[in-house]
């Protein structure tokens, strides 16, 4: 393995993930919810009168954010080396996995495990392992 150093962004790293910190902090001090997007989302496609309106907000920041940040800085190019289908099959998959693990990377690997859930390591775990197994078998065995 072998690191990219002119793509390295120690600073940059750091700085989003204490935001993203400071937001989940914030969200669970000020309106006792957790921040895991799965749960968000989920919860405006069953909306509950007086629960709508932070979900919306939170989407909302998480949609304009990029752009915010496009305005002041440079947004890095990216590629999608892979079709279309793998990838809405990969986002099925995801969408599938949040429901089983009842939550996602957010809700269990930032907030879940900061409260020191055995659940949300466990789930952490299996998610990360699952991610580790499918990109060596896709790399290494398949070939892709």
């Amino acid at each position: 393995m072998t690191i990219d150093w002119a793509s390295f962004t120690p600073w940059t790293s750091l700085a989003g993930g204490l935001l993203i910190g400071l937001a989940a902090s914030l969200l669970v001090l000020m309106n006792g919810r957790i921040a895991g997007i799965s749960g968000v989302v989920g919860g405006l496609l069953r909306p509950r009168t007086g629960d709508t309106a932070w979900r919306a907000a939170f989407i909302l920041g998480m949609l304009l954010a990029p752009g915010l940040y496009a305005w002041i800085w440079r947004i890095p190019q990216s590629e999608i080396t892979t079709s279309t289908p793998l990838l809405v099959a990969a986002g099925l998959l995801v969408g599938i996995g949040t429901r089983f693990g009842s939550g996602c990377t957010s809700g269990h690997g930032v907030c879940g495990l900061a409260r020191g859930s055995a659940r949300s390591l466990v789930a952490t775990l299996s998610f990360m392992l699952a991610g580790f197994i499918t990109v060596f078998v896709t790399r290494h065995v398949i070939g892709g």
